[in-house]
Order: structure tokens, then C-alpha cells, then sequence
């Protein structure tokens, strides 16, 4: 699909750590955006270059508040649903966030989508969680049952299925994206961004969450951004589901040596929690992750960087304050 047949885009959580480079590379290509953001977790600089542009325009909004949601989809035939609550850790604390922040907004979103004759086509970024501790690996995309073991992932699922109901009633096509861990510039949270705020502390000792061996895949945001981009050319179903991610793993061990590497750092020591659940970093926390990308690989998609060069390129990144 040339960009120009994606028509006027609506991107929720436009301003965030995939949003803005989403965009960015939208924006580039003279498509019309429209950014909708309560800037909770997005930042206005990740964007204020474009708050000017002629094919641009932020909204200052909030997804639990429904009538400017729909007062802002006028027009737009596009949407990528990408505002969420990304953290993880929160679910065994507070669930409820979870629930409101990304299943009740995701809600609200398809109310005001259903409401609108404008919009062809939604965009979903859901997680790898929703498949809990998978027995194969890599997990396809129709692997089953589908477990998820934290309160993230099951608000993810549950937003999948909202988003499926919604387009085989509604008259949309859905695509959704199970992401692997996406790292890069302006992430504000994940493993490597706490790696490094603890070393700025204390650049002697590192806490590392768990037994240090959980093994995961990790995809650079630009390769992710492209293959948002790639997959909405193969809607042939009402609803289409793509893993997104890389096809190797990294440990977490191993992403603490190349964040000590880049910032010169030497003889840190190391110390291991121990974890809950036989070694997770906390409970919910999903100790192995691959996806098997096989689908969308098939259409032309890959990644241009695996695991370790993603995750050494992110590290480089967020150091230069990007």
C-alpha cells in the first residue's frame, strides 16, 4: 500500500516511544497525521518538530474521555492504536490501571471508530505476553491456548478480541502486531534504560532484576516501525495477526555486559535478585521469549539488525540522550 491510499492517520499515543517514530516516517512522507495524546508517557519534543507542518496536528487527549475521541477521528481513514500502559511490573501491583488504560480506552477508540464512516482500516500493537510461557518456541502466531501470566498481557488479549468483534461487525480491517521487546531512542522504560540509570548511580554495582538468564527477543524501533508499515499491505483477512521481532534472543546477562561496554564501565559487580518463579524478574514476567516471524517473512518482511545489534544500538541511543 503507497502511503498515499493510507488516506488522513489517526495515531494514538503518537508523541510515545514507537508513536513519534511512527510520525516521524509518516510526517515524512506528506501524510496527513493526527496525533492524539495525553502525554502521560509521550513526550511533546518527540514530535515538535512537526507541531507546525501543514499535514499535521496534535490533539492534547485523553482516551478514557470518549467525546474527543470522536471529534478528532473526523476525517481519518487510518487509525494505529498504539497508546497504552507499557509496564509490565504495575500488573501484580495495580491491575486496574491496566484494565482502564488499555482495554477501557481501547474500547472507547473502537465506540468512536464504530461511530464514524470515515475509518477503513485500525492498527493494533499487542504484545508477545499474550501468550504467556509458550511451549514452542519460536511461537507461531497460532499457537494456542493462548496463557498470558501477567495482568498486561491478558489487557492486551482482551483488546485483540475487542478490536477482531469490532471489525467483522463494523465494516473495518484489523491488523495486529505482537511485538517483541522494542528498544531504541526515546524509550522510557524496559531493561536497558533501567540498566543505565542504575550504572549513572552507582557505575561499581548493578541489581539486576532475577537470576539474569531469562532469554528474550529484542527488535530495534525502526525495524519495528517498517513492519507496521509493511504488514497493513496484506489485510486479506477482516482481521490479520503478525509476530513482530527478531530471530535470535539475548539473556538479560548479556544486555548488562554490552550497556557496562558502552559506557566504559569495568569490574561492575553484579547483583542477581534472584527473581521470583525460578528466576523471573518479577512476577508475570515471561522468563523466554521467541516469536517465530515466519508470516510476515514470508509477505518480505525481516529485520535489518538481530537481537544483539539492536539492543547494542539502542544502548548507543539512549547514552546520546536520542
Amino acid at each position: 500500500m503507497p502511503y498515499s491510499d493510507l488516506g488522513k492517520v489517526f495515531i494514538t499515543g503518537g508523541a510515545g516511544f514507537i508513536g513519534s517514530h511512527l510520525t516521524d516516517k509518516l510526517c515524512v512522507e506528506h501524510v496527513d497525521v493526527v496525533v492524539f495524546d495525553n502525554l502521560s508517557a509521550g513526550k511533546l519534543e518527540n514530535i515538535e518538530k512537526w507541531l507546525d507542518a501543514p499535514n499535521f496536528k496534535f490533539v492534547l487527549g485523553d482516551l478514557l474521555f470518549p467525546e474527543k475521541i470522536l471529534e478528532s477521528l473526523e476525517g481519518c481513514e487510518t487509525v494505529f492504536h498504539l497508546a497504552a500502559n507499557p509496564e509490565v511490573k504495575i500488573s501484580s501491583e495495580n491491575p486496574k490501571l491496566h484494565f482502564e488504560q488499555n482495554v477501557l480506552t481501547t474500547f472507547n477508540l473502537l465506540e468512536a471508530v464504530r461511530k464514524t464512516d470515515s475509518v477503513r482500516t485500525l492498527i493494533f500493537t499487542s504484545t508477545s505476553t499474550v501468550y504467556g510461557d509458550a511451549q514452542q518456541i519460536p511461537t507461531p502466531e497460532d499457537y494456542a491456548p493462548l496463557k498470558p501470566i501477567s495482568v498486561y498481557g491478558a489487557s492486551k488479549l482482551a483488546s485483540e478480541a475487542l478490536i477482531i468483534s469490532y471489525a467483522h461487525n463494523y465494516g473495518f480491517k484489523a491488523v495486529i502486531y505482537r511485538l517483541a521487546n522494542i528498544v531504541g531512542s526515546r524509550a522510557q522504560h524496559g531493561v536497558i534504560c533501567d540498566f543505565v540509570k542504575k550504572l549513572r548511580d552507582n557505575p561499581k554495582k548493578l541489581e539486576i532484576l532475577g537470576d539474569g538468564t531469562q532469554k528474550k527477543s529484542y527488535l530495534h524501533v525502526e525495524d519495528c516501525v517498517d513492519a507496521i508499515l509493511f504488514g497493513v499491505n496484506f489485510t486479506r483477512e477482516k482481521a490479520e495477526i503478525f509476530n513482530v521481532g527478531s530471530e535470535d534472543q539475548v539473556t538479560v546477562k548479556e544486555i548488562a555486559d554490552i550497556v557496562c561496554r558502552k559506557m566504559g564501565l569495568k569490574n561492575v559487580e553484579y547483583v542477581f535478585t534472584g527473581g521470583v518463579d525460578g528466576g523471573r524478574g518479577w512476577k508475570g514476567d515471561v522468563k523466554f521469549m521467541l516469536l517465530s516471524i515466519n508470516k510476515i517473512k514470508r509477505l518480505g518482511w525481516k529485520p535489518k539488525l538481530n537481537s544483539r545489534q539492536a539492543v547494542e544500538r539502542a544502548v548507543e541511543e539512549i547514552l546520546k540522550g536520542k
